[in-house]
């Protein structure tokens, strides 16, 4: 899994003489929470949020009316406010580096850029909940299988897809956890309406902690 493959292709950015209003129009209208500031070569130069325009100008605490707040951001420039230090990250990372430098650096989103620092992209730390979803298979038909396995045993997942295959069912999606309590456990997703091949799972001697079909209703 890598950035290019659930980045934003080609953001909408700004130049770094677009007013402040400008660019809070701009993500008002369009559902945005920070802007991209490139040059007239797509080079990144800074980032803008709305809460550093918050910050910036006082808007939560200060004593100008809202007339004198929306004149002053209408003669701040983006590059007299932006973000300078931005942090960025390639195309063909691996989106687990990409959320490891947001949660390291705090930051919730990262502009992708080229060797050039050109911006092709940008990802957040939605994309990052909208990958680890599509990971799990949460949103595709199929029957999830939990298996607790428990202390690592060599050659169990060839063993798993085996028994899945000679009932001709195919496997969409299949991951291994370790947890504290449980040990290891095993997640597999069959791409069908097939609850009742756990009997036969559980006849090869493996426990099942849960059997679900899916996609499961969003409460």
């Amino acid at each position: 899994m890598y950035v290019k493959d659930y980045m934003t292709v080609k953001p909408t950015c700004i130049s770094g003489d677009t007013t402040v209003s400008k660019a809070l129009d701009l993500m008002s209208q369009n559902g945005f929470h920070r802007l991209p500031v490139v040059d007239a070569s797509g080079t990144l130069k800074g980032l803008i949020t709305e809460g550093l325009v918050s910050d910036t100008s006082g808007a939560k605490s200060t004593s100008l009316t809202i007339y004198e707040l929306n004149y002053l951001l209408s003669r701040t420039k983006a590059a007299d406010i932006m973000i300078k230090d931005v942090k960025t990250i390639g195309p063909n990372e691996l989106l687990e580096a990409a959320a490891s430098k947001m949660r390291s650096e705090n930051i919730s989103v990262l502009p992708v850029v080229d060797t050039e620092n050109k911006i092709i992209g940008i990802i957040t730390e939605n994309d990052i909940f909208e990958a680890f979803i599509e990971l799990l298979g949460y949103r595709q038909e199929g029957t999830r299988f939990v298996i607790h396995i428990g202390t690592d045993k060599v050659g169990v997942l060839g063993q798993i897809a085996d028994l899945f295959g000679k009932d001709g069912i195919s496997l969409s999606k299949m991951s291994v956890d370790n947890s504290r309590e449980r040990g290891i456990e095993i997640m597999i997703l069959a791409n069908a309406d097939c609850p009742d091949f756990a009997k036969k799972l559980e006849a090869a001697g493996f426990e099942l902690t849960e059997v679900k079909k899916l996609p499961e209703e969003v409460k």
